[in-house]
């Protein structure tokens, strides 16, 4: 699933600074301005735009692809990068209902849901229930896994 994750967020990456900076080409040569803002600062914000997105995107990818390469959750810095990215996903989500159209948000809906699912099942070992511990640990509530022996009298 981290690997399906960390595909699609690439992808998401280079769709979204490539679509923003085609943007700001198209501002650019209609040379029209925009409540008297000036054309080239349009053209120039929206590539920024979409090179600073595009770099949020890849770092949420990278995230995802260290995950699946280690085979391990998510933890510290990774993990707020992908709360973050469920964040965003789901704001986006809400807007392109209206801008862009249904597509747009199931796509969006689709990306946070790996998102969320990578940040709540994900244990990194097979064969394993998620809240079982290794042998002499504890559960994932941090109760002991058998119950203590009762004291035998001497």
């Amino acid at each position: 699933m981290a690997w399906v994750l960390a595909l699609v967020l690439f992808a998401e990456a280079f769709g979204v600074a490539a679509l923003n900076w085609f943007l700001g080409v198209v501002v650019d040569r209609q040379d029209m301005s925009l409540a008297g803002l000036d054309p080239h600062a349009m053209s120039v914000g929206s590539k920024i735009g979409g090179i600073v997105f595009g770099l949020y995107f890849a770092l949420c990818a990278l995230v995802a692809l260290l995950v699946a390469v280690r085979d391990r959750a998510p933890a510290g810095f990774g993990r707020v990068v992908l709360i973050s990215a469920a964040v965003v996903h789901g704001l986006l989500g809400a807007v392109v209902w209206g801008l862009v159209g249904r597509t747009a948000f199931l796509f969006m809906v689709a990306v946070l849901g790996l998102v969320v699912l990578l940040l709540m099942t994900y244990d990194g070992r097979p064969g394993e229930p998620a809240g079982a511990a290794r042998e002499g640990g504890t559960g994932g509530d941090g109760a002991p896994l058998t119950p203590p022996a009762a004291p035998t009298a001497p």
